[in-house]
């Protein structure tokens, strides 16, 4: 699995290599310490998985993922912030982010991630897994499609878009663009009611 990392601390951006150079299936052909920096050599590196932090100088993650999207496609993104706020979690999955990680998560999650990419799961602290689960269940009865609350509900059990594909007959891409609605149903609700509040 080929890997890139975008982080502008470089302890922490080197910490992460050596974690994850550790694994023989896993490899950092590319640490960045930002988009502009990182994107003009993405397509070049070909990686199967981005590390990327939110707050960045220039371009900043929510943008950066945007951009990458557009010129891989495919490539799963896996954020990495200090930021637990919901509107940064919702905007980066949004943007195309599979999963998210505080930075206190520890070396073992990084690890358990990419495994978890492996599987075709959303990779989530544990804290930032439940305030998004807690926020779809809010809204999940007058917002959402049945299927979406079918693929919703086993979400919250924690199955991986893989076993939630094969339980639904589906494919994993359909499973993946399910997710990608709630999250974009549950973003603009959630700006609702912050204008709501404010108003």
């Amino acid at each position: 699995m080929r890997i890139v990392l975008i982080e502008d601390y470089e302890i922490l951006r080197n910490s992460l290599k050596d974690i994850i150079n550790n694994v023989s299936d896993y490899q950092v052909v590319g640490d960045f310490e930002s988009y502009e920096l990182a994107l003009p050599h993405i397509k070049a590196l070909n990686p199967d998985v981005v590390f990327t932090d939110i707050t960045l100088p220039g371009i900043d993650g929510i943008e950066g993922i945007k951009h990458l999207k557009l010129l891989l496609p495919n490539v799963s993104i896996i954020v990495i912030s200090i930021h637990e706020n919901s509107q940064y979690v919702f905007d980066a999955l949004c943007a195309g982010a599979v999963g998210y990680l505080t930075k206190n998560s520890g070396k073992q999650k990084v690890l358990e991630a990419l495994q978890q990419l492996k599987m075709g799961g959303a990779p989530m602290s544990v804290n930032i897994a439940r305030m998004v689960v807690e926020s779809f269940q809010a809204k999940q009865n007058n917002q959402l499609s049945v299927r979406e609350n079918e693929v919703l509900n086993l979400l919250s059990k924690g199955k991986s878009y893989a076993s939630i594909a094969e339980e639904l007959f589906l494919s994993v891409n359909t499973i993946k663009t399910h997710v990608r609605n709630i999250y974009e149903k549950l973003q603009v609700s959630s700006r609702e009611e912050l204008m709501n509040k404010r108003f």
